[in-house]
């Protein structure tokens, strides 16, 4: 009775998917992949060594730039790995080991993210509702002090996650639906009772991701409210053009999030090729974006990196 009950768990190993009946041309789908990849790390180290060795840019914005440089680098780094195994070597799997550990620095690193999205939105709301204050409220140890709540919120919050998931045990034939692991999918793939999971994970989400939104929505009617009592237009489109790089990196993080989220939790199985090439932008788009859209959209960026290529 015991050999047949072993039967039915595979202890060692996920399965881990890239694109559905696609396998055969792996390698070459894998040259985008990596033009990506490549694109966002270069361009991330970029804008992190300029502010680092540029003193004028050494201000809460560009502070708050630099940790967002340094989370997308994580958040690339963490599934380079796996995504190289995949589609170069047709390496599908991955040990619970590390495809635990592969998801708790892909999910702290996301929380991560959004509390420094936060911390940026908070920057914007003191520079334009209080300016006079603005010195005063962010100082250095202020700055230092958001930052490292990030990222304690990040790595504590997550780190039960892969605990819980070590104490089940899983079913054979453990197919991933994407070339990373997930919490969310990863504690599907148990054969035992798997609520605690869903319920933390629901909880620790809407404690973070979405109350960080929520506050995030919140400091920009504040600002928009701000605007709108200025007279002139052009001071108005001045005032706002500082805010459109954090918009447009808020709208690129969250979207894909939340559409991915609702997937998992209201259409699974529906639509398995829309889920997968969502999961890529979820996984691809904010690091490969965020250095572009500050490099287009702040000024003080665009001019040091033409600097420094032009030197």
């Amino acid at each position: 009775m015991s050999a047949v009950n072993d039967t039915k768990f595979q202890p060692a190993v996920f399965l881990l998917t890239g694109i559905p009946g696609m396998e055969v041309i792996h390698v070459w789908i894998f040259i985008p992949f990596c033009l990506m990849y490549l694109i966002s790390i270069l361009g991330n180290s970029v804008i992190l060594f300029i502010i680092k060795t540029d003193p004028t840019l050494h201000e809460p914005m560009y502070i708050f730039l630099s940790m967002l440089t340094v989370t997308d680098l994580g958040l690339s780094l963490s599934t380079l790995p796996t995504t190289l195994g995949l589609y170069s070597f047709h390496s599908r799997e991955i040990s619970h080991d590390a495809c635990f550990a592969q998801l708790f620095f892909i999910h702290s690193l996301t929380f991560i993210e959004s509390s420094v999205l936060l911390c940026m939105a908070f920057d914007r709301f003191v520079a334009i509702c209080n300016p006079l204050r603005y010195a005063s409220i962010l100082t250095p140890p202020t700055i230092s002090k958001m930052g490292l709540a990030s990222l304690l919120r990040g790595v504590v919050l997550i780190l039960p996650l892969p605990i819980l998931l070590k104490q089940h045990r899983y079913c054979k034939d453990s197919i991933l639906s994407h070339y990373y692991c997930l919490h969310q999918e990863v504690m599907t793939m148990a054969c035992s009772d798997f609520k605690v999971n869903i319920i933390y994970g629901f909880f620790i989400t809407v404690s973070t991701e979405g109350l960080d939104l929520l506050l995030i929505l919140l400091s920009y009617v504040m600002i928009l409210k701000t605007v709108l009592s200025i007279t002139s237009h052009a001071a108005r489109l001045k005032v706002l053009n500082t805010c459109v790089s954090h918009i447009c990196v808020v709208l690129v993080f969250y979207i894909p999030d939340i559409v991915l989220a609702v997937i998992y939790r209201f259409v699974k199985n529906s639509f398995p090729i829309f889920s997968i090439v969502l999961g890529n932008v979820y996984m691809l788009l904010p690091p490969l974006m965020n250095p572009i859209v500050y490099s287009v959209k702040t000024q003080a960026i665009r001019v040091r990196i033409i600097r420094a290529f032009i030197k």
